[in-house]
């Protein structure tokens, strides 16, 4: 699963790598984006511009909005038979955009887990293949929220976790983001392992297991 990550650029630094999107003018570093929080997403609907949406999804349909804080993941094998995916995998995509994420790697003998930061060797930001839709509450506001896909593991996270995040290639953007209907076998190739070689992971402060705690110390090495 992916259950903590880091966005840490600033508006500007957003402009000039993700080039073909519009940015909001104003956004604070993030270095522990928490389940229910808002992020930033690039989402299908053909305008090219990034918003916060709510972590957690909250298919359309439903009665009530708690059930995004159980749908914050969306296992990339299975989306085409979940109810609360297979919508959003046809009609909506998105870029959740992130700097680094955190796993809990287990150890025999050990209560506590570790908490290891992954991150992108070139240190530049990237996206997560994700899912959106909207909802629109009993009072007649619309929340928009989003969930990550998460796959198989590539060779540096099976040493940590069983899962990773599926972070999609930047030649994939555009074809994750086509507004047009998908089907589940036109979107496979894309829900992969991203490339071991090009990320880099190490131990980090379990400061990082509150969400309350968000200060750049946290993606520091572990002492």
């Amino acid at each position: 699963m992916c259950g903590r990550f880091t966005l840490t650029i600033d508006p500007a630094e957003a402009q000039e790598i993700f080039t073909a999107y519009t940015f909001p003018e104003k956004f604070a570093p993030r270095f522990n984006i928490a389940p229910t929080q808002p992020v930033l997403v690039i989402p299908n609907d053909d305008q090219n511009t990034a918003d916060f949406f709510v972590w957690g999804l909250i298919p359309m349909w439903a009665k009530d909005p708690g059930i995004g804080n159980r749908l914050i993941n969306a296992r990339g094998e299975t989306l085409a038979e979940k109810p609360a995916f297979r919508g959003s995998l046809k009609y909506k995509r998105c870029l959740i955009l992130a700097d680094g994420f955190y796993e809990w790697k287990g150890a025999p003998g050990r209560k506590t887990k570790t908490p290891f930061f992954i991150h992108m060797k070139d240190r530049k930001p990237f996206a997560f293949a994700g899912l959106w839709d909207s909802w629109n509450s009993p009072d007649g506001a619309q929340v928009k929220s989003c969930a990550i896909i998460t796959t198989t593991p590539n060779e540096l996270m099976t040493i940590i976790h069983n899962r990773m995040p599926a972070i999609l290639h930047p030649r994939d953007y555009a074809k994750w983001l086509d507004p047009s209907p998908q089907t589940p076998d036109q979107l496979k190739p894309l829900i992969k392992p991203f490339p071991a070689e090009m990320m880099n992971a190490y131990p980090v402060s379990t400061l990082v297991n509150t969400p309350a705690n968000d200060t750049p110390e946290l993606v520091l090495p572990a002492k």
